[in-house]
């Protein structure tokens, strides 16, 4: 039997919410299976019930064959489990973002590439229709110069949410507020899109809960062509937070998508590329909990492609 008939098979690292995302995900994808969970409290996510649960990575390295892990721990504890899995011949997939330091990313760079593994983040907004036909777009010069680009993202979250985990609200794991933690897929379509800006100009601060780290936050940045973007990212926005937002204006016209879906399309002689057709990605407003696994689907899927 080849390894194109067998299911390609993932570890899950971590029980809490996104560990249930990914097993839920991994488990409507063909070829995929989840074969069991890492989870230091020895209970996996509430889904994960006949799947075996390992206290570490290495314990699931000998009790359970298997080909990738996907980790779901805190930003700042993906370096440990990339180091480990690498360290044994194990994919790695990590959910966003990389890590939370330079060195941290480094040393999961090279500990993936001593040993021949393939590492991926999970940034599933690059997986929706629309971001990828707009991508299309900007690459070929379609909508001609581009002035002005707004992304908001204005989300609310609690100090129960903050309370929920000794390390959130904190530089150490979290690795920083909204830019790097609920905003991380947001910043990556912008920098996806527009590339790196020449010169940033921020102003963060904690201005509502009790944290470490910024709440709300804002940064100006001008592009290489003369583009000038903005980017809000918050969790101060009640109740209930909005959709993240952004807003292209071109030479030939505007866009605007909201929550990755084209909302507005007035681009002359350029046709309206949505085709979303219902693919659904978690925005994120007001929980961190994901509920539509779709963009996490395609995400898997795409991994165990470029694996194969």
């Amino acid at each position: 039997m080849s390894d194109r008939d067998q299911d390609f098979r993932f570890v899950v690292v971590g029980s809490g919410n996104i560990g249930r995302t990914y097993i839920e995900a991994v488990g409507k994808v063909a070829g995929a299976a989840v074969v069991g969970v890492v989870s230091r409290s020895g209970r996996g996510p509430d889904n994960a019930a006949g799947l075996p649960v390992f206290p570490s990575i290495g314990a699931a390295a000998e009790g359970a064959g298997f080909d990738s892990v996907i980790l779901c721990t805190p930003n700042g504890l993906h370096h440990r489990g990339a180091v480990e899995a690498a360290a044994r011949g194990k994919h790695v997939l990590t959910e966003k973002v990389l890590d939370v330091t330079r060195a941290n990313m480094d040393a999961m760079e090279r500990a993936c590439t001593d040993a021949g593994v393939t590492l991926a983040v999970a940034f599933q907004r690059r997986m929706s229709p629309d971001n990828i036909a707009v991508k299309r777009l900007l690459e070929g010069g379609d909508l001609g110069q581009v002035y002005a680009a707004d992304m908001r993202v204005k989300f609310y979250r609690d100090m129960a949410y903050y309370g929920s985990g000794d390390y959130r609200g904190g530089y150490e794991i979290d690795g920083g507020g909204p830019f790097i933690q609920q905003a991380a897929h947001n910043v990556d379509i912008f920098t996806w899109f527009f590339g790196m800006p020449d010169e940033v100009v921020s102003m963060l601060g904690t201005v509502r809960w009790d944290i470490e780290v910024e709440d709300h936050g804002v940064a100006a940045m001008r592009y290489p062509g003369g583009m000038i973007g903005s980017l809000t990212a918050s969790t101060v926005c009640g109740p209930g937070g909005f959709p993240p937002v952004l807003e292209i204006h071109a030479e030939r016209g505007t866009l605007v998508m909201e929550n990755d879906e084209i909302t507005l399309w007035d681009v002359e002689g350029v046709e309206n590329p949505s085709r979303s057709g219902g693919f659904e990605v978690h925005s994120g407003a007001d929980s961190a909990a994901v509920s539509d696994t779709e963009g996490h689907e395609a995400i898997v899927a795409d991994f165990v492609a470029a694996v194969r």
